[in-house]
């Protein structure tokens, strides 16, 4: 980060929300309940408490939530679940609901656990590096057996840091410093590229950022034991898209420092492949740029060399997250892995067809695309998967080169855009592309607004169930 900025001694941490305090008597009791289970739960209650929640018409409704008073004071509290399954957001919205700074303990069924320490660890955070923290949030003891659920929570802290950083603080040097702070934290091998090695062989992604001032790079970790299936994880790390010189306007720039959030949760996804000693190897490749005004700029009609050996005319400028994966999608290739994987907030077209909270999968193998939808509804962050129409490929002829980045034609932008990296993607390599909004525009339980680790969850787990094996297969 830039060496102006330090972390404020108040900023909010992982370990400021959660403790594993072995006395347990000081912690308030948290009881959850479905409506069903209601009155059950109320017998078991003291009567005063029982009385109380009566009186004042608790239901159990999904999120309800009462605090019950004692005699010195809050004796605890009533979580209602609603009717449907209890997800992490069931319990997102508890850390700056309950009192600020209070400690508790879940009461009640333990197979709630887990979700409910994720769902807590999630909704606690609140980006604080450069604003005085409005309040402590309230204090959870980590019941036993959750581990992995705090590891998925410290990875998605780390992606929603990245993303909400400033792009005046984050810059590609940053951002590839930070895939080598994760590399350091589990003995992976880690490089970056930069410099005339960038310019002779990751072309095309140099043109993209050699408008700014703050130099392009790619970061590359490699973790993992020989042998083992290789998957390769490709971010898109544009630091800030000013659209270059088909220029945004300023209304569309206002959250272009979150255009590197493929890059972001590439890193996550591979935090938690590493931390869970999956028995792969892994190559992550993260392409920091900015895409920048200036002299230097790439132009439209502009023909770009890449290192695919293939050449682009540039149609659009701000169609340049697809340049910067087209490079690292060929040199992940070039490795032979078992499955490559991209992550690009890439087009406002997958938004327009599905939202801002439906990331948009592709596909070239329909088992694995299943294997991900399967993943997305055990961890409820669902994807949704549109196709490689292979129809439309024509859409991206060019007169001058193999073919332009962009179409003409003003329509299925997501599914030209996720054409054009297949040309990329050598044949018979299985490939996985996320289209993803990274960001979350109001607050909800356990999505805090700003960014969003968005099918990060989904696709460690669809790795660790089963797409590491098939792809071996």
């Amino acid at each position: 980060m830039s060496p102006w900025m330090t972390i404020r001694p108040d900023n909010l941490t992982v370990d400021q929300c959660f403790t594993e305090a072995a006395d347990l008597r000081a912690a308030l009791p948290l009881y959850c309940a479905a409506p069903a289970e209601l009155e059950t739960l109320l017998a078991s209650l003291p009567a005063a408490a029982a009385a109380f929640a009566r009186a004042v018409g608790f239901a159990a409704k999904s999120q309800e939530l009462l605090l019950l008073p004692g005699a010195s004071g809050l004796a605890g509290a009533l979580l209602g679940l609603g009717n449907q399954a209890p997800v992490p957001a069931s319990f997102g919205a508890l850390p700056h609901a309950l009192p600020a700074g209070t400690f508790w303990r879940f009461a009640g069924d333990a197979t709630l656990h887990e979700t409910a320490v994720l769902g807590w660890g999630l909704g606690a955070y609140r980006y604080r590096h450069l604003k005085a923290a409005e309040r402590a949030p309230a204090v959870l003891a980590l019941p036993p057996g959750c581990e992995d659920a705090l590891v998925t929570v410290r990875a998605t802290w780390r992606v929603r840091d990245l993303i909400n950083t400033p792009a005046n603080l984050l810059g590609p040097a940053e951002l590839a410093a930070a895939v080598l702070a994760l590399g350091a934290e589990h003995g992976a091998t880690c490089r970056v590229i930069e410099g005339s090695e960038l310019s002779d062989g990751f072309p095309c992604l140099n043109a993209v950022g050699q408008g700014s001032p703050r130099a392009p790079r790619v970061a590359v970790l490699e973790w993992g034991e020989p042998g083992a299936p290789l998957v390769a994880l490709c971010g898109k790390g544009v630091c800030f898209d000013t659209g270059g010189l088909d220029l945004k306007p300023s209304s569309a720039m206002l959250r272009m420092k979150k255009d590197m959030g493929g890059a972001a949760i590439a890193i996550g996804v591979a935090e938690l492949l590493m931390r869970r000693r999956l028995p792969i190897r892994l190559l992550l490749l993260v392409g920091a740029v900015e895409n920048s005004v200036s002299g230097a700029s790439f132009r439209p009609m502009d023909v770009l060399r890449t290192r695919a050996g293939l050449t682009v005319e540039v149609g659009n400028t701000d169609a340049e997250g697809r340049l910067v994966l087209a490079d690292l999608l060929t040199f992940a290739g070039e490795h032979d892995p078992a499955l490559t994987i991209d992550f690009a907030t890439l087009t406002g077209a997958a938004r327009v067809a599905l939202g801002p909270d439906l990331p948009a999968l592709f596909a070239n193998d329909d088992q694995l695309a299943e294997i991900v939808l399967q993943a997305g509804a055990i961890t409820r962050e669902h994807v949704w998967r549109l196709p490689l129409h292979m129809a439309y490929n024509s859409w991206l002829d060019s007169n001058v080169a193999d073919l332009n980045n962009v179409s003409s034609k003003p329509m299925a932008g997501a599914i030209v855009a996720a054409l054009f990296l297949q040309r990329f993607v050598k044949p018979g390599q299985r490939w996985l592309h996320l289209d993803i909004y990274a960001w979350n525009d109001a607050t909800r339980p356990a999505h805090p607004e700003g960014g969003e680790a968005q099918a990060m969850r989904t696709v460690a787990l669809a790795i660790q169930d089963g797409l590491a094996a098939a792809a071996g297969r």
